[in-house]
């Protein structure tokens, strides 16, 4: 159980140059791409608009997912910030790119709705025997494959969920900002820093403290925590 938290895992392997220079070669061309999208939006092309949505959505939705691990709060992010964006289009001045300005709006839309959601404690996770409501008495666990998580596992992994929530709520925001992008399905070191703005050496510093802040306070509040 204690393995499975993304958090205190280690780096993720390199790449390598080759791996690295045709990262950087697909963010020149979808750079590219976007720049143009922006100033045909921008003229009046709506359907400029509809390709951006088509070709960010699924990395917005990938950012908001991890951090409320709902799918349906995920999309609402997902409609918010590109509403947003929407409204916002004739104001960019690219300054950064598109992706990157877009990445900021859904880490920041998806940051509120986590507090919103912690303070209410609704982070945690539906027992598997609950039923669906009064009138239909079915259950989550019998809908799905009998190889699935049990109740006691499923309350497990709930209790462990809020655990984490609550100890990444102490950390510093920049820590947890950066922590939580770098276990992003996009979250490269490079990446987070134009996020950000700063250098790769702080990112790197930043998560290597998030994470050893996270131990030690997982550690307080569950000694198992400590030999992770």
């Amino acid at each position: 159980m204690i393995a499975s938290i993304p958090f205190l895992g280690s780096a993720n392997p390199a790449t390598g140059p080759v791996g690295r220079a045709a990262r950087a070669t697909l963010h020149s061309q979808e750079a590219l791409r976007d720049e143009a999208l922006v100033r045909r939006f921008n003229s009046g092309d709506e359907d400029a608009f509809a390709q951006i949505i088509a070709h960010h959505r699924g990395r917005i939705f990938a950012i908001a997912f991890p951090l409320l691990r709902n799918r349906a709060d995920a999309d609402e992010i997902v409609q918010d910030t590109f509403v947003r964006a929407y409204r916002g289009l004739a104001r960019f001045r690219g300054d950064a790119a598109l992706g990157t300005w877009l990445h900021r709006i859904a880490l920041n839309l998806s940051h509120n709705r986590y507090r919103y959601l912690f303070r209410r404690c609704q982070h945690t996770t539906r027992s598997l025997d609950s039923a669906f409501s009064d009138e239909n008495r079915e259950t989550l666990a019998s809908l799905i494959a009998s190889d699935a998580p049990s109740p006691l596992q499923e309350a497990e992994i709930g209790e462990l969920s809020g655990l984490v929530a609550a100890c990444m709520e102490r950390l510093t925001p920049g820590r947890r900002e950066a922590l939580l992008q770098r276990n992003s399905p996009n979250g490269s070191y490079g990446e987070i820093a134009r996020t950000l703005g700063i250098n790769i050496g702080t990112v790197k510093s930043r998560i290597a403290r998030a994470r050893e802040s996270l131990r030690s306070e997982l550690s307080r509040e569950c000694p198992e925590f400590a030999s992770v």
